[in-house]
Formats: structure tokens, C-alpha cells, sequence
């Protein structure tokens, strides 16, 4: 991961997770790139309110979020145009087909691939 400059400033990221370790370190590390972070939020019930309350520009989504599937809010994000990534758990052949285009990142991610990634939605933004 570049370290020079803050490469996200002026990028807002969703953060969609659970797991508070996993959230935590990608919030800190999209925030010391100069991001500016929504979330993190664990559950999607609240997801779904934030997407007509809050803009962003990439969402990353955990799939499974205290035991519902987030494949809903996927689905609100893409006729939106809206690029996001799944950070999952989850295989690629769990994934439904509609999202095979889709990056997923599978726990434990690397947290600096993870935001190189968001840094290139962003800037193609």
C-alpha cells in the first residue's frame, strides 16, 4: 500500500461489518489514507436506512452481517453505480452469479490490498 500521501481524500467508504477487529483496522486504515469512513455498521436493517440518508462513493460489504445476508444492499448499490467489494467470510462460489464481476476479498483480508482497491474505485470515480 502506498504510504506517501493520503491517496482517499475526498473518497467516503461505507463499512459494512461485524466483526469489530476486522472494521476496526480497515476504518483505520481508510481514514490514515484520507478517506472519509461511514460506519462501521453491523447490521443490515440500519445499512438500509444509511443508503438514503448518507452519500458515499464505495461501499465495503460484509455478506453475512449478524446472521442476515447483505446481498439486498448490493442489490440497491448497482443501479446506483455505486462500486463496492465484499469482505467475507464467504468462498467466490457462495456468491450469487449477479455479482461474479464483483471484487470479494475473503477473511482474514489484507487490510492494505483491501484499501489499494478502494483507492482505485475511488479515483475512477
Amino acid at each position: 500500500m502506498e504510504t506517501g500521501h493520503r491517496r482517499l481524500i475526498g473518497c467516503r467508504v461505507l463499512i459494512l461489518e461485524d466483526e469489530y477487529f476486522l472494521a476496526n483496522d480497515l476504518e483505520r486504515a481508510l481514514r490514515a489514507q484520507g478517506a472519509e469512513v461511514i460506519g462501521p455498521i453491523a447490521e443490515v436493517s440500519e445499512a438500509m436506512g444509511q443508503l438514503g440518508h448518507d452519500e458515499f462513493d464505495v461501499a465495503v460489504i460484509d455478506i453475512n452481517l449478524r446472521d442476515e445476508l447483505a446481498y439486498s444492499i448490493a442489490d440497491e448499490l448497482v443501479p446506483r453505480d455505486i462500486p463496492f467489494v465484499f469482505a467475507t467470510g464467504y468462498g467466490s462460489e457462495q456468491i450469487p452469479n449477479r455479482f461474479r464481476n464483483i471484487k470479494s476479498w475473503q477473511k482474514p483480508y489484507d487490510v492494505a490490498g483491501i484499501v489499494d482497491h478502494i483507492a482505485r474505485l475511488c479515483a475512477s470515480q
